[in-house]
């Protein structure tokens, strides 16, 4: 196994504990400005329209995927500078 495989292994598993904070805390800041609530509709609220569900669940969906993505690509790089190899 390489040695940046072996560096990136801790390096992710923190990452991707950072990965769903930060993307739970943005999802709400952005779901504040456009739904004007505080809280985005759970699946299970019978009070909001399916439309209103669907709508959160992918946006936070798109919201996750992008902040891993970016987190991601930033802790390979990282481990890059100080490997000299990929981790992928």
């Amino acid at each position: 196994m390489k040695a940046s495989k072996v560096a990136y292994k801790p390096v992710g598993l923190a990452l991707g504990a950072a990965t769903g904070m930060i993307s739970g805390v943005l999802f709400r800041q952005v779901w504040k400005k456009l739904g004007h609530e505080d809280d985005a509709p759970d699946a299970t609220d019978e009070e909001r329209a399916w439309r209103e569900v669907l709508i959160a669940a992918a946006l936070q969906g798109a919201i996750f995927a992008t902040v891993r993505a970016a987190v991601d690509r930033s802790g390979a790089t990282a481990i890059r500078r100080v490997t000299g190899t990929w981790p992928g």
